[in-house]
């Protein structure tokens, strides 16, 4: 099995079905025998460009080792699921489990 990182951005106005979103993600990532290594729910941001007239977005970032035949049925969620704006699915060399750059900026700005 391989590992993946993907970045997915939602629909502001589904933000509250996110969640949901990605409990179906891992089902799936579970089924086929996948393993979710970090997974982030980095929240409503700001778009660096407008996407169909969409200036924010909720960001979800999840590290996964999994087969092709989950990975497909992934990017096939992604594209028949109305209410994500974009996704990045890229292949990684190893597992990343520490935390992204922009949750520990997070934290620290929460914490001060």
């Amino acid at each position: 099995m391989r590992h993946y990182e993907i970045m997915f951005l939602v629909h502001p106005d589904q933000s509250e079905q996110v969640p949901a979103m990605v409990e179906r993600y891992e089902g799936i990532i579970s089924k086929h025998s996948g393993v979710i290594h970090r997974k982030e729910d980095l929240g409503r941001r700001q778009l660096a460009y407008p996407i169909s007239d969409v200036h924010k977005a909720h960001y979800i970032l999840m590290n996964i080792e999994c087969s092709l035949e989950a990975l497909e049925e992934i990017k096939n969620a992604f594209k028949y699921n109305d209410a994500i704006i974009r996704n990045l699915i890229t292949r990684q060399k190893q597992a990343i489990t520490t935390e992204s750059v922009l949750m520990k900026k997070e934290k620290e700005t929460r914490s001060a």
